[in-house]
This record gives structure tokens, sequence and C-alpha cells, in this order.
């Protein structure tokens, strides 16, 4: 039997360029990037020009970059340092209904610590109204942290509009952009951006690297605290393996990878709603078909089908689905984001299911998915009447 993996928003296999990046990384460039000696200024070098690239990426200087082990990471530097750094300014945060955990568990935290945190509803799109953002911005606030796009249902939000506003506040804006990146044209000196999330799994790199884009104007003291690693912002030796395998997975997506990925991510919806739609298969789409947003993630309700039912027969069948966020699969709770979006008693909480694209889908992959969705709902609705 032939797998099948369309989970791309949990994590995406290594390209093999990658590979052969990282391989010759370990066999010639073992040295610790802050040793002075030749092998320790080989893995400097190294570490120098995968910075640029990264850099780049986002229009950023190299020396704005942090390098961290994950946007986990990343977030929870930049939330929880802006916020004890600036508390004298303000204990006022702005954020969304519909975070990633490693937003909304940070949050949490200075919650309890005293600082006040709005959460901005999001709409049936999964998208924040700007005169929600409006009404909530004083002058107590400190930080505004919100998503690029969403890894349930790929909403994307209004990130240049939230920076126009923040120009003249004295706000830090954060965005986790995990999901964008790769996918949508990042630019921070247009978008207004402070501080930035990534990581490098979600594009075909390694797995524990991303980085923290912390603009000029931003200081705060480092979140791990030991060596003088990263020009003294994160301590800990750099692993100049993965960073040049990010390097490398950045470097293969250019401005023309990007617009035919989100322009093949979107057919392959249309292509699977059509099958769907030919079968007399009823669902509905969570969030919307704007072509701007982010393509690779479907997330669709099957009315009267459990998402445990499903995912559990097109796994057997297969394929790799998801039914949610796969920081929260194996919690017992419901999706935060469709609950923020049609409410805690919408039927669409526990009968929805997420299909990710990524670069190595094929349209015959989507054709064979589609018939095994079908068979398996067939199958469902005629136990469930028999």
């Amino acid at each position: 039997m032939e797998h099948v993996y369309l989970d791309n928003a949990a994590t995406t296999p290594m390209a093999p360029e990658v590979i052969t990046e990282m391989t010759t990384q370990m066999q010639n460039d073992f040295g610790n990037a802050s040793s002075t000696h030749w092998f320790g200024r080989q893995a400097h070098t190294v570490m120098d020009q995968s910075r640029l690239i990264l850099a780049n990426s986002i229009n950023a200087k190299p020396n704005d970059i942090i390098i961290t082990s994950g946007a986990t990471e990343s977030n929870n530097t930049a939330l929880m340092q802006t916020a004890h750094t600036r508390q004298n300014l303000g204990k006022h945060i702005i954020t969304t209904a519909i975070e990633h955990p490693s937003i909304l568990r940070p949050l949490e935290a200075l919650e309890a610590e005293g600082f006040r945190v709005t959460y901005l509803p999001v709409n049936d799109q999964g998208v924040i109204d700007l005169a929600d953002f409006d009404a909530a911005l004083d002058d107590d606030t400190i930080l505004v942290t919100i998503m690029f796009g969403n890894n349930e249902v790929g909403s994307r939000m209004p990130i240049e509009a939230i920076g126009e506003r923040l120009i003249n506040h004295q706000a830090w804006f954060h965005t986790d952009a995990t999901q964008a990146y790769g996918l949508l044209d990042i630019d921070v000196q247009a978008m207004h951006i402070d501080m930035l999330s990534v990581s490098a799994h979600k594009i075909n790199g390694p797995k524990q690297i991303g980085f923290l884009y912390r603009g000029p104007k931003i200081y705060f003291p480092s979140f791990i605290r030991g060596g003088e690693q990263e020009m003294k912002r994160r301590a800990g030796t750099e692993s100049v393996v993965q960073v040049a395998g990010f390097a490398k997975a950045v470097s293969l997506i250019t401005p023309e990878v990007k617009a035919e990925r989100q322009a093949r991510y979107f057919a392959f919806k249309q292509q699977l709603m059509a099958r769907l739609n030919a079968a007399d298969i009823e669902f509905a789409v969570n969030g919307s078909l704007n072509p701007d947003n982010l393509n690779h993630v479907f997330n669709l309700w099957f009315k009267g089908i459990s998402t445990y039912a499903l995912q559990t027969n097109l796994d057997l069948a297969g394929f790799a689905i998801s039914g949610g966020s796969a920081c929260t699969a194996g919690s017992l709770e419901p999706s935060h984001v469709l609950t923020a979006m049609f409410g805690e008693a919408s039927p669409r909480i526990g009968e929805s299911i997420r299909t990710s694209f990524g670069h190595e889908t094929t349209a015959e992959q989507i054709d064979a998915y589609a018939d095994a969705l079908i068979r398996i709902i067939n199958r469902i609705k005629t136990k469930a009447n028999a």
C-alpha cells in the first residue's frame, strides 16, 4: 500500500538538497563557530553566509536574525522578554483567539503575572476585524502579537494594516510567520514588523532550528543565559549543520517557486472539491477560498462524520491528514480555532479535518485521496443508517 503524506502544515520532509548540504557540513565543518582558530573560523563563515540568506528572505539585516531552536522558542522569547522589559510602559498585550499554543501559553503565564491580554475574535473566515483591533489598542499597549497566517484553516491576517497602525505607537509588533514563511512574500521593513518567528521544518528544512527576527530598535536581554553566542542575544553553541540546512531550504524557495506553489495548492483545493461535489458528498470549507490565503492548508467539515473516524480510516487507507494543529493532536480538547470561528456548540468542531499539501503532492495523489474520502464517508453513512 502506498502511503500519501498530506499533513505538511505539521511538518515537511527535508528536501534532498538540504540533506546533501547538511551531510557536507557534518563532514567538513565541525568546528565551534565561537572558536578563533581555523576550524572555528570556517564554521563562523558558514554561519555568516547562512544568516545573510535568512535575512534577505524577509528584507532584514543579518545582525537582526537570532538563531533559535524553532518558532516555539522564538515566540516565547519575543513575548516574555518584551513584556518583562517594557512593563514600566504598560501591561497590555493584544493577540487573537486563534494563535498557536506557543503564543497562547506564554500569554496565559503573563496574565498570571498581572498583564492584561486582549484576545481579538475572528469571523467565520478566521480573520480579525480591524475595528476590533482599533478599539483594543490603547496607551497601555506594549505588544501586539498576531499570526501572519493560521495553521488550521489557512486564513491570512491583515498584517500590513496592523503594521501601519503601529508606526507611531509604542507597541512592538510581533508576528508568528511559521506557516506563511516560504509561501507568502514577507518584507519586515515594508510591513513595519518589529519581530517575526520562523521554523525551518515547515519549509523542507531540519527540525529544531528557526530564527527570531528582532528589528534594530528592539532590545531585551537574552532569554537563554550562558555564553555570548548570537551576539550575546541567545546563549548556546550554534548548530552549524542545522543552520546551513535551514539556509539551503530557504535558498530553494525563490519568489517564482512561492507563486507556483500557491497556485498549485489552490488548484488542488478545486480538484478535491470537484470530486466531492460530483460524488454528492456534503461538505463545507472552514475558512475561505481566498487565493491570497495559505493555500497549502485546507480544512473541511463533513457533516455527521466524526473527525476521529475520518482520520483513523484515512490512516488505515494510507493517507496522513490531521484533525487540527499537530501541537494539540494528543489533546481531547476541541480545536480552539474552529471554536473561535463557529462557537463551541458548532458540530464543525468535531467533524472537520485538515489536509495540507506540500511541494511533493501530486494531482494523482489528490484523486486517490478523493477516492478514499468518498469511499470512507459513504461507508460510515451506510453503517449509521443500517
